[in-house]
């Protein structure tokens, strides 16, 4: 008695379509996929301003195939 079998959630289900009805369900289904998706969007907008805040590291000049040519910083003890 402590769980929910199956056929109660059918039940709870069948309940909740007779009071709301499917259209009404339908579009409550939609406004919702609507605000997951906006904010997925906003989060993903966030993200790409953090990283055009960030300046780009200095590129690698490639002379050959075989030579990558980069700016050494040397490491001091502070």
């Amino acid at each position: 008695m402590g769980s929910m079998s199956i056929w109660h959630w059918l039940i709870v289900l069948v309940v909740v379509m007779l009071v709301f009805g499917t259209k009404k369900l339908g579009n409550i289904g939609s406004d919702l996929g609507k605000a997951v998706k906006g904010f997925k969007d906003g989060v993903k907008g966030s993200e790409e301003e953090e990283k055009a805040a960030q300046p780009a590291p200095p590129a690698a000049q490639v002379t050959d195939k075989g030579t990558i040519e980069v700016d050494a910083k040397e490491k001091t003890k502070q």
